[in-house]
């Protein structure tokens, strides 16, 4: 099928070892130059975001083709897919180092973990973050995922700063039991900072990361605890969604033609975390 394109993007998965240097190429550039993450000393020298993961992921792209050649495509978003049917066959899930996902991977359907997610900042308003999404819709569709998950970051690791916001996931967007992940107990750190009648709502949802915003209108839940990136420098929270709150209004308006066809065309390719 042929790819997705808007104006001068083009949003596909990628197909080969080029396509995923170039997410590997984009994703060092904002976590570790923009964000300030601290790179491993293989991720320096390449001037790569690089794990193991990446090469039994499927890499959503969004590409500006104005600046492409065939040899090398501009990628300026991206996305990481992982079904609980490829991963049971390669070692697990990549949030499985913060959290433990034992009610997840007992679900009787297929589940995928979202991550690696980010966009060239000179694309955050320029239509990026929408294509992901509608590629996030399509490929779900496709793949008849029912739950998708993974690890919602809040920059920075000053928790008192973050206080309002993790108590404010705490209190009202906590899991149902039988899909909340929890931190593994020995980097446990508990979201319940601040009462319930304390934290100012508003406040709260304004100061929101963009992406865990995203996923709460979706219907997300979060879960038990917050877990310490420091390699990242984030706090990380397990986000959770039912894609069947993934319906409705997201799959008409990001997964379907003018003539009412899902659009497939993103959800097909080879194997090879807005942020992660």
């Amino acid at each position: 099928m042929e790819p997705l394109r808007f104006n001068n993007l083009e949003l596909r998965l990628a197909h080969n070892a080029t396509d995923i240097d170039a997410a590997q190429a984009l994703r060092y550039r904002i976590f570790y130059e923009e964000m300030g993450a601290t790179p491993s000393p293989f991720c320096l020298e390449k001037a790569r975001d690089v794990d193991r993961f990446d090469e039994i992921c499927d890499h959503l792209l969004v590409v500006d083709l104005e600046k492409s050649t065939p040899a090398k495509p501009h990628v300026v978003g991206t996305y990481r897919f992982l079904r609980s049917s490829v991963a049971r066959k390669h070692g697990g899930f990549y949030s499985e180092s913060e959290f433990d996902l034992g009610h997840l991977k007992i679900f009787p359907g297929e589940i995928m973990e979202l991550g690696r997610s980010c966009i060239d900042a000179a694309y955050r308003r320029r239509g990026a973050m929408q294509l992901l999404w509608r590629g996030i819709a399509a490929y779900i569709h496709i793949h008849e995922v029912q739950v998708m998950f993974g690890c919602g970051s809040i920059h920075g690791t000053d928790l008192e700063e973050h206080a309002r916001v993790l108590s404010y996931l705490h209190h009202y967007h906590k899991a149902p039991g039988h899909l909340r992940p929890r931190a593994l107990d020995e980097i446990y750190i508990p979201m319940k900072m601040m009462k319930r009648k304390e934290v100012d709502i508003e406040l709260a949802q304004r100061q929101l990361p963009p992406l865990l915003k995203g996923y709460l209108r979706l219907g997300g839940y979060i879960g038990d605890g917050a877990v310490i990136d420091r390699q990242f420098n984030t706090i990380d929270v397990c986000v959770i969604v039912e894609t069947e709150n993934v319906t409705g209004k997201y799959i008409r308006h990001f997964s379907r033609d003018r003539k009412g066809k899902v659009a497939g065309a993103v959800a097909t390719g080879n194997p090879v975390q807005i942020y992660s």
